[in-house]
């Protein structure tokens, strides 16, 4: 398989349904908004993207599954599955606000091979695929040069309905908020990550994640040198709902931080 002209052919159908996205929300209603969950938000724009993004990426490689947010009825395959959110940010778009991003990935068997992230409003996208460099539209990416917590900037996203390790999540944000440049909250994972990537931000970390949100991003972290991991330092990122990502130079620091407040 020659994941480098599949990556760039993913990047591509990210950027077609971009415009779709920014094209329907000026045809989106208030009464097309529906409530999955507590603060959790779908639309038929979500719907329909994920259709479409789903038809294509069957052409570009038939014998794979799908792993995607809005409907989870689809098959997943033994070898190859897509892990797909076709409007990650969707709070943001039902509000007008502009920024949210598409996020595709490739697991062959259970390893990420393949990521794209694309913000749609700023026309940026994000990729790498195994093996390769980590990429912002052609231009090689690298995480930030930081070395210590107390000179970077980080990145999260607030819970919005599993409220039950809210105090330790508080302890970090408090020490990051007292002992960093600060800390900011864009309502779209897939570009938290791919901003640490390009070295925006040192860092991002969250729990109650799912993987069609950070699968992409964190292949892209990992190829443009950083490093990823769960909050104890384990490889459980994807599935596992928790995740911190920085450059390698804070990346202890920073999960002894996560140890010493996350508490299981």
């Amino acid at each position: 398989m020659n994941l480098e002209l599949l990556t760039k052919q993913v990047a591509n159908l990210c950027r077609a349904s971009g415009s779709f996205l920014k094209n329907e929300l000026h045809n989106l209603k208030q009464s097309d908004v529906q409530e999955k969950g507590i603060n959790d938000f779908v639309t038929y724009v979500d719907k329909t993207s994920e259709k479409r993004i789903v038809a294509d990426l069957s052409k570009i490689l038939p014998e794979a599954g799908f792993i995607a947010e809005e409907n989870q009825s689809y098959q997943r395959k033994e070898k190859y599955n897509w892990i797909i959110d076709p409007l990650d940010g969707t709070t943001n778009f039902i509000h007008g606000v502009p920024l949210y991003s598409i996020s595709i990935a490739l697991m062959q068997n259970n390893e990420i091979v393949s990521g794209v992230v694309y913000e749609v409003n700023l026309k940026e996208c994000f990729y790498a695929w195994q093996g390769s460099k980590a990429f912002l539209n052609s231009h090689e990416i690298n995480v930030s040069k930081a070395k210590s917590l107390k000179d970077g900037l980080f990145a999260t996203g607030f819970p919005y309905h599993d409220y039950s390790r809210l105090d330790d999540y508080m302890e970090i944000f408090i020490h990051l908020m007292k002992n960093s440049h600060g800390v900011r909250r864009l309502g779209t994972a897939a570009v938290d990550l791919a901003y640490v990537a390009c070295g925006r931000y040192e860092g991002f970390y969250e729990y109650g994640l799912h993987p069609w949100d950070v699968a992409a991003g964190e292949l892209i972290v990992r190829q443009a040198g950083g490093a990823v991991s769960d909050f104890t330092g384990n490889n459980n990122h994807v599935f596992g709902k928790e995740i911190i990502a920085t450059n390698k130079s804070i990346f202890g620091e920073f999960l002894e931080l996560t140890k010493k407040h996350f508490k299981k």
